[in-house]
């Protein structure tokens, strides 16, 4: 990392220091032990790996996926046709685990291991394991679409909390919970997350949505890389939240330029992380990300990080509710074609 004399880039997140705000997010770079380095090399403060899946690890501990074993019931088969093979994920569980163990001992930068899963079960007690391996701290993503029309909201927001309570009762690395905004109250879990004592929240997970083929006639994945267009959301709660709750701030997806780092430092972020950006430019893009980051400070006589996180927040604001709706009703009274 250049050096960025008499600006202090440095940040706390979760209780570790970072030499800088932008971290690696979880994508296919951390799959391989050479692209690890060479994300070290090119600037990231931590790096999160990419994500173990609950259904690789039921399925390895006892053939079944959601409870079904499609040996069992040909209704089960069908149901679990779209899920991958086991032998479709980059590692098992116990390659997964050989692996950050070997990451640890090949880099010097923290390396957070990540879980991605629907809410309680036993999946979870692999979080055990990633701390013996060396992980020091742990990204836990919970990602559903729930689509039962007799689940209530409380099931599903309870199982969370819960997941995390436990979690956290059970380990001694940090935990990061991230999570979709798609809740009705996104505030209320937040501080249900926080009372939880989750060490940080990562916000958002992008939401994944297939297309239709027309000539099939069958849905079909798309995946494409974040763009701007994609932070505003994030923005908007980070302000939102910022000195609100106890948990650090991190903020992933929508960040693809230096600008887009700056506002969400300036929202309330203690760590951004760069996944799109750094599959689109490569893992130089962080001396790019931070290069901007201080010659803007360095413009608007900041010394510090610390001094701009949360300065476009909501924080002191009198009513966050009060302006989120009057700044809605200003925006569509002023729009002009």
């Amino acid at each position: 990392m250049p050096p960025h004399d008499g600006i202090d880039l440095s940040t706390e997140y979760m209780g570790l220091r970072l030499r800088h705000p932008y971290v690696a997010g979880a994508s296919p770079l951390s799959a391989h032990l050479d692209t690890v380095r060479r994300l070290e090399d090119g600037g990231a403060s931590a790096i999160v790996l990419h994500s173990l899946f609950e259904e690789q690890i039921t399925e390895a501990a006892s053939g079944r996926i959601r409870g079904m074993d499609p040996l069992d019931n040909p209704a089960f088969a069908e149901r679990l046709a779209p899920y991958p093979g086991a032998h479709s994920y980059p590692l098992s569980p116990d390659a997964y685990l050989e692996y950050l163990h070997k990451v640890k001992g090949a880099t010097s930068v923290p390396i957070f291991a990540s879980l991605n899963g629907v809410a309680s079960g036993v999946w979870l007690k692999h979080a055990k394991l990633m701390q013996e391996a060396g992980a020091d701290g742990l990204e836990v993503n919970f990602y559903s679409v729930v689509s039962d029309l007799s689940a209530p909201a409380e099931a599903i927001e309870g199982g969370i909390v819960r997941a995390v309570r436990d979690l956290k009762s059970t380990l001694r690395i940090p935990v990061a919970v991230k999570l979709a905004p798609f809740f009705s109250a996104f505030a209320n879990m937040a501080n249900r997350l926080s009372h939880a004592t989750a060490d940080a929240l990562v916000i958002f997970n992008r939401f994944y949505q297939p297309d239709i083929d027309l000539a099939t006639i069958t849905a079909v994945p798309r995946l494409e890389l974040s763009t701007s267009s994609e932070l505003r959301l994030r923005l908007r709660w980070l302000a939102l939240l910022h000195g609100r709750i106890a948990p650090s701030l991190a903020v992933t997806g929508g960040v693809a330029t230096p600008d887009d780092g700056i506002k969400a430092i300036l929202a309330g972020a203690h760590a951004v992380q760069l996944a799109s950006a750094l599959l689109r430019h490569g893992p130089g893009y962080f001396n790019d990300m931070l290069a901007g980051l201080a010659e803007w400070m360095g413009a608007h006589d900041f010394t510090s990080v610390a001094a701009i996180r949360g300065r476009a927040s909501l924080k002191e604001g009198a009513d966050p509710t009060a302006f989120e709706r009057a700044n809605y009703i200003r925006t569509l009274h002023e729009w002009k074609q």
